[in-house]
């Protein structure tokens, strides 16, 4: 059984309902850059931070993951191949994170309206949290998908 019907079954017994998101991380098609937007809302206003999202309660991860990704960046799902990386479980927020990762095909052109979307150097130090949302967890993020390149790299 995996970790997410693990979850469920176990928050659904206890009649407590976790609200599931989504962060994407993207690489560029030479994968020298992750696009990042700059938030103009609180959490985290004027930072940095993936994109992504709520995943609706009848929604399935994957498809909710390109659904906020479209959304947010005008990025179609023949761009890029998104997988799975990880989940992040906060009990004490009621809510799982799920992280998934790809690399564009193609150089392409974004387009967003609800925060400024930018292509940061992929080199950067993503635990600054001056610059950065989510107090570190970009940052880790990105060491586990560097640890990990061979499941999702794109063979240019």
């Amino acid at each position: 059984m995996n970790i997410k019907r693990i979850l469920q079954k176990k928050y659904s017994s206890l009649g407590v309902y976790m609200q599931k998101y989504n962060v994407i991380l993207i690489y560029n098609n030479i994968r020298d850059k992750i696009l990042m937007c700059k938030r103009r809302k609180d959490p985290f206003k004027g930072l940095y931070n993936l994109i992504g999202g709520k995943i609706e309660p009848d929604e399935e991860g994957l498809s909710a993951a390109y659904r906020e990704m479209y959304e947010e960046t005008s990025i179609v799902v023949n761009d890029i191949e998104l997988y799975h990386l990880m989940d992040t479980v906060y009990y004490c927020h009621d809510c799982i994170v799920e992280v998934y990762i790809g690399q564009l095909k193609r150089d392409v052109s974004v387009i967003g309206d609800e925060n400024e979307l930018c292509w940061i150097d992929s080199n950067s130090n993503f635990f600054d949290i001056n610059i950065f949302a989510g107090n570190g967890n970009i940052g880790h993020i990105i060491e586990e998908a560097k640890r990990v390149t061979h499941y999702w790299q794109i063979n240019n």
